[in-house]
């Protein structure tokens, strides 16, 4: 399953109070200036440790980094609330992670995907109706949470956008496991011409949140029927009921949004963090499903 609420609020990162501030403009100026040209900037680079070379850091994105805290250092001392830089709080950078918390609570999601893919995998047949439907639902829930941790770990207007077109490919993955025999081909059509919208022209934040709050919704309201008009003949879906229900609670935490804690653990990371569990009551209601199926059809066959 997939952020219904936290799509809303994904928020346009192009300018905050802290990066419009004349004294951080005027630190990351001088500090281009002075450190990234000419023997400086070959210096910087001989100095640079390998592992941030190899995951993109650059002269220009150290003098943003080192200048966010002096503003934040200045702001603090002058009695004023931290303030957020492009569309985000300023967080610790670990080794080359520069959201930690977010990184390793997304690596977390993935890893309890596949942990329960494998358990579905050994406790369904191949035989199963629904079996490869699952196995796609979880290979695309795998590749969003793999380029969430990426997101996190650095933060480019290309991971940014994998990170958001993954996560609105589990949204409609969801939507299809309800309706793929109707609406199979829209949904596929309507994903494309969602990607396709947003990469050819200017990345538009408002549709982007607008879009994905829309999809959220609609499969929050498509699994809650769905399950209401079966509780009767198939008692697991209370669990998929629980999954759909806490994950649009838990979004709720995003509503937070308060600076990180030690500068590392913010609202973002938390719900993150809190989603890892319902991963293996989704894969639990799966695997219930599928079995359900399997003994219908193995009955209507002997029919």
């Amino acid at each position: 399953m997939a952020p219904l609420l936290v799509l809303l609020l994904a928020g346009v990162a192009v300018a905050s109070r802290g990066d419009r501030e004349p004294v951080y403009r005027e630190c990351v100026s001088a500090c281009e200036q002075r450190n990234c040209t000419g023997a400086r900037l070959q210096d910087f680079r001989a100095e640079q440790p390998l592992y941030m070379r190899l995951t993109g850091w650059v002269c220009s994105d150290d003098c943003r980094y080192q200048c966010m805290w002096d503003t934040v250092s200045l702001y603090l001392k002058e009695g004023y609330a931290v303030p957020q830089f492009h569309g985000k709080w300023p967080f610790s950078r670990f080794l080359f992670f520069q959201e930690p918390a977010s990184a390793l609570a997304s690596f977390l999601n993935g890893i309890a995907n596949l942990v329960m893919l494998k358990r579905y995998r050994s406790s369904v047949p191949a035989s199963c109706p629904m079996y490869q439907t699952c196995l796609n639902f979880a290979m695309v829930s795998i590749n969003a949470w793999f380029w969430s941790t990426i997101f996190h770990t650095r933060d480019t207007a290309i991971t940014e956008k994998m990170d958001y077109f993954c996560a609105s490919a589990v949204i409609l993955h969801s939507i299809y496991l309800c309706c793929m025999s109707v609406f199979g081909a829209v949904l596929v059509l309507l994903f494309a011409c969602h990607v396709s919208y947003l990469t050819l022209g200017r990345f538009d934040y408002s549709y982007n949140m607008l879009a994905n709050a829309s999809f959220g919704m609609v499969n929050l309201v498509w699994w809650l029927v769905w399950c209401l008009r079966r509780h009767s003949h198939q008692p697991y879906l209370w669990k998929c009921v629980l999954v759909v229900v806490l994950l649009q609670s838990l979004a709720l935490l995003e509503l937070l949004d308060f600076p990180p804690v030690l500068w590392v653990l913010d609202a973002h990371a938390l719900w993150h963090f809190s989603t890892i569990p319902l991963n293996i009551l989704f894969y639990s209601f799966l695997k219930d499903d599928s079995l359900y199926l399997l003994k219908v059809n193995s009955v209507q066959k002997l029919d």
